[in-house]
C-alpha cells in the first residue's frame, strides 16, 4: 500500500509541475503577443483525414490588430473590422456580409488564434522537437467540455522566441489539421484602411447579408 501511494504522490506531482510550466510557457507566449501593435503571419494548413483518404493542403496569410484581421486563404479574403466579418470571393464574384461569431467553441478564428487557449481547456507539457534548429516545446490542450468537438491540440512553442510554429488539432472524427507558420512579422506599418470593407471596390458582386 505504501509503494501504492508513493507511486501515486510522484504521479501527481509530476503532473501538477508539467501543468504548471505549460502554464508559465502559455503566459510567457500571451504576454509576448499582447505586446506587438500588429502581427503578420505567412503559414501553411493543412487537413488530413486518414480513413476517408482526404489530404488537401494550402497556403494564407494574415494580418492581425487587436481583434481586427485581414485573412487571405483558399481564394478568399476575409475582412474583420471588429464588428463585422466580410468574406469576399472573386471567383463567385460575391460578398458575405455576417457577424463573427466567437461563441463556437471550436471554431479556432483569426481573432482567437493565438490566445485561444486562454479558456476552456486544459493544459500539460508534452513532447519537445528540434526543428531546422529551432527548440520547439509542445503543450497538450485537453477542451473542458466533453461535448467538443475536438479531442485535443498540440500547441508548439519556440522556446527561444516565445512565438507559437505550429498548431496541431485533432478532432472526435479523426480529422487532423494543422497550421504551421512560416513567417511571422510584427508592428509593421499597416494602411488605416486595411481593415476597412470598400463597397465601392464591388460594385459589381452580389452582396449576401447573413444578419
Amino acid at each position: 500500500m505504501k509503494h501504492i501511494i508513493t507511486f501515486l504522490f510522484i504521479a501527481f506531482t509530476i503532473s501538477g509541475l508539467s501543468q504548471n510550466k505549460a502554464k508559465t510557457l502559455l503566459n510567457e507566449v500571451s504576454q509576448k503577443v499582447k505586446g506587438y501593435e500588429n502581427i503578420s503571419i505567412d503559414f501553411k494548413y493543412t487537413l488530413e483525414n486518414t480513413s476517408e483518404n482526404i489530404k488537401q493542403e494550402t497556403r494564407g496569410d494574415v494580418i492581425m490588430k487587436g481583434d481586427k484581421y485581414k485573412l487571405n486563404i483558399l481564394g478568399i479574403v476575409r475582412i474583420f473590422d471588429g464588428k463585422t466579418l466580410y468574406s469576399i470571393s472573386p471567383e463567385d464574384e460575391e460578398v458575405t456580409i455576417s457577424s463573427e461569431n466567437d461563441n463556437e467553441e471550436d471554431t479556432i478564428t483569426p481573432s482567437k488564434m493565438l490566445s485561444f487557449y486562454e479558456d476552456g481547456y486544459m493544459y500539460a507539457l508534452d513532447i519537445e522537437q528540434n526543428i531546422k534548429g529551432r527548440k520547439i516545446q509542445y503543450i497538450k490542450l485537453t477542451p473542458i467540455d466533453s461535448n467538443s468537438e475536438i479531442k485535443y491540440i498540440l500547441l508548439g512553442i519556440d522556446a527561444q522566441t516565445k512565438h507559437i510554429y505550429n498548431l496541431i488539432q485533432l478532432g472526435k472524427n479523426s480529422t487532423k489539421t494543422t497550421l504551421t507558420v512560416n513567417s511571422f512579422k510584427t508592428n509593421e506599418l499597416l494602411s488605416k484602411t486595411l481593415f476597412t470593407f470598400d463597397p465601392n471596390k464591388y460594385t459589381d458582386y452580389y452582396i449576401n447579408k447573413l444578419d
